[in-house]
C-alpha cells in the first residue's frame, strides 16, 4: 500500500484505491482495471460476468438474515480523465498515479487523480470484500468509457442486472444525495484548409493561455471559469484585424467533458507590426486577468519567440476560423424556470486540434430538458454551417428524470439525518451521469447517486477531502442494513 495512504481512514477504501492508482485506465482503455476487477471476484468465489463492451459485474449473496432484502446493485465506473498540467512529463498508458497529500485533501502530482471515479470502485471492492457486513444480495457494477460518451452504460444489455435498487458512487459533494442529471450530446466540428507561404520578412511567435482551473462542463459551467479556447480566440482575432498575423498552428483543450485550461497558436507576423502585435498581447493580458480576477488567479498569457513554421493557414480558412470559434457560445444557455439557481441548458467548446488537412473542434452539450439539449446542438451547427464546415452529432445520453418519492432515497435520508444530525441536500444536477442510461434500460430502478467530496475533478486540481470518504463509506453500510 501506498505509504501516503496507509493511515487513512476508512483503511479498506483507500486500500483498495491505492490498488486502483498503480492501474492505468483512461478512457477506451479499461483492458487492465477490468482484468484486476475480474480476477479480484473470481479469486473469492464470486460470480464474475463481463460483457463484450469490457463491463465487470460480480454478484455477491446476502449476508445472513438479509437474505430477503431488496437487491441491490452498487456502480461506479472504471475509466478516469486524462488530464495533466503541460510542463509534466506523464504517459497515463503507462505511469501509476503519483498521489499527495495537500492538508485534508488528497490530490496528485501534477495530473488527475482518477478519484472520480475510483473511489466508489474503491468503495465497491472493499464492501465485496468484507464478510462481516449486513446486507441484502448485491450486485457490483463497474462500467466502461464513462468519460468519454457513458457507452459503457449505453450498451449494457437489459437483461443482465437483477437488482431492484441502484446506489451511483458518482456524485462530488458529500451531504447530498443526486436524483437526477442532464442528458448531453456532442456536437463535432471538421474544417477543410490548405496552406500558403509564409512571406518575407516576417517574425514569428507562439501565444499560449494558460494557468486556468478549468473543470467539469458540466458541474463548473456557470462558476465564471475561463475557457482558454476563447481567450486565445479573442487575441488572435484582434491580432488578425490590427495586425495581420498569420496562423500556421492552433491548439487548445482536451476533453469534450473538460473546460479548455491551456490553448496556443503558432503565429507570424509582420516586422513592421511587431511591436504592435507585442502591445496587443500584453493588454489582452491585463484585459483578462482583469476580467476573470476572482475566477482564474493563475491565468498567464505569455509570447514566446519561436523558429520560423514552414507554411500558414489559407486566409480564407483563417478568417472563417476565428470569427467562427469567436461567434460558438460557450458557457450557460438557459436557466432552469422551475428550480431556484439550476442550469438547465450548456454548451462548452472543449478543444481545437488540427491535421495535416482539417482543423477539428469538439463541443459538448448537456441540458435537463430534451427539447432544448438539440436545440444547443443546432446552435453551435449552425455557427459553422455558415463557414461551410462539416458538422456532425454523436448519438447522445439521456436525462435521469428525478423521483421524489423514491424509497431508496427515502432510507438514505433517514439514514443521513439519524447518522449526522441534520439534512442533507438532494437535488439534480447538470453533469450527466450513466443513472439515466440505465434508467432507460431498467425503468423501474430506483436510483440515488451520492459519494465523498471532490474538487477540481477533470483537471490536475482533482482532489478528494479525505474525512468525507469515512462518512461515505458510514452511510453506505448503513443504507445497506437499512433496506431490508
Amino acid at each position: 500500500m501506498n505509504p501516503l495512504l496507509s493511515n487513512l481512514q476508512p483503511a479498506p477504501v483507500w486500500r483498495f484505491f491505492g490498488e486502483i492508482m498503480q492501474i492505468p485506465r483512461p478512457s477506451k482503455h479499461e483492458e487492465r482495471i477490468s482484468a484486476y476487477l475480474q480476477e479480484f471476484g473470481r479469486s473469492r468465489g464470486l460470480e464474475t460476468l463481463s460483457d463484450a463492451l469490457g463491463n465487470v459485474l460480480i454478484r455477491k449473496p446476502a449476508s445472513k438474515g438479509f437474505e430477503q432484502s431488496a437487491r441491490v446493485c452498487l456502480q461506479a465506473h472504471m475509466d478516469m480523465v486524462c488530464e495533466k498540467n503541460g510542463d509534466k512529463v506523464f504517459d497515463f498508458m503507462t505511469d501509476p498515479i503519483e498521489p499527495q497529500l495537500d492538508g485534508e485533501w488528497l490530490t496528485a502530482n501534477g495530473t488527475t487523480l482518477g478519484a472520480d471515479d475510483g473511489i466508489g470502485v474503491a468503495a465497491i471492492l472493499a464492501i465485496l470484500d468484507d464478510n462481516t457486513l449486513e446486507h441484502g444480495p448485491l450486485e457490483a457494477l463497474f462500467t466502461v468509457d464513462e468519460e468519454t460518451g457513458l457507452t459503457g452504460a449505453g450498451g449494457l444489455s437489459t437483461d443482465w442486472l437483477q437488482s431492484d435498487i441502484l446506489l451511483n458512487f458518482d456524485d462530488e459533494d458529500e451531504g447530498e444525495y443526486c436524483i437526477g442529471c442532464a442528458g448531453g450530446i456532442d456536437t463535432t466540428v471538421a474544417i477543410d484548409y490548405t496552406t500558403r507561404p509564409v512571406p518575407a520578412g516576417e517574425k514569428a511567435y507562439r501565444v499560449k493561455v494558460s494557468g486556468l482551473r478549468g473543470g467539469h462542463s458540466g458541474d463548473d459551467i456557470n462558476k465564471g471559469l475561463g475557457n482558454a479556447n476563447k481567450m486565445l480566440t479573442r487575441i488572435l482575432w484582434n491580432g488578425t484585424e490590427k495586425c495581420q498575423i498569420g496562423i500556421a498552428r492552433i491548439d487548445g483543450g482536451n476533453l469534450r467533458n473538460a473546460i479548455a485550461r491551456e490553448a496556443w497558436a503558432d503565429i507570424v507576423v509582420a516586422e513592421a507590426s511587431d511591436k504592435e502585435w507585442q502591445s496587443l498581447v500584453a493588454d489582452f493580458a491585463e484585459h483578462l486577468k482583469f476580467e476573470f480576477r476572482s475566477t482564474e488567479p493563475g491565468l498567464q498569457v505569455t509570447l514566446e519567440p519561436i523558429a520560423m513554421p514552414t507554411c500558414l493557414i489559407d486566409r480564407q480558412t483563417q478568417y472563417n476560423l476565428l470569427n467562427s470559434l469567436f461567434a460558438c457560445a460557450h458557457g450557460v444557455l438557459a436557466m432552469s424556470r422551475e428550480i431556484p439557481n439550476f442550469v438547465e441548458t450548456s454548451t462548452n467548446l472543449a478543444s481545437i486540434k488540427m491535421d495535416d488537412k482539417q482543423i477539428h473542434i469538439a463541443t459538448s452539450q448537456r441540458s435537463s430538458v430534451e427539447s432544448a439539449k438539440y436545440a444547443a446542438a443546432q446552435k453551435i451547427e449552425a455557427t459553422f454551417r455558415m463557414i461551410g464546415a462539416h458538422v456532425s452529432h454523436g448519438d447522445g445520453y439521456p436525462g435521469w428524470t428525478p423521483n421524489p418519492d423514491s424509497r431508496v432515497l427515502q432510507v438514505a435520508v433517514e439514514v443521513y439525518r439519524r447518522m449526522y444530525g441534520k439534512e442533507p441536500v438532494v437535488r439534480a444536477i447538470h453533469a450527466g451521469l450513466e443513472c439515466g442510461l440505465i434508467g432507460e434500460k431498467y425503468p423501474r430502478m430506483d436510483m440515488i447517486s451520492y459519494g465523498p467530496t471532490l474538487r477540481g475533478v477533470h483537471s490536475p486540481d482533482e482532489r478528494i477531502e479525505i474525512k468525507t470518504v469515512q462518512m461515505f463509506w458510514n452511510q453506505t453500510l448503513e443504507i445497506l442494513r437499512s433496506l431490508k
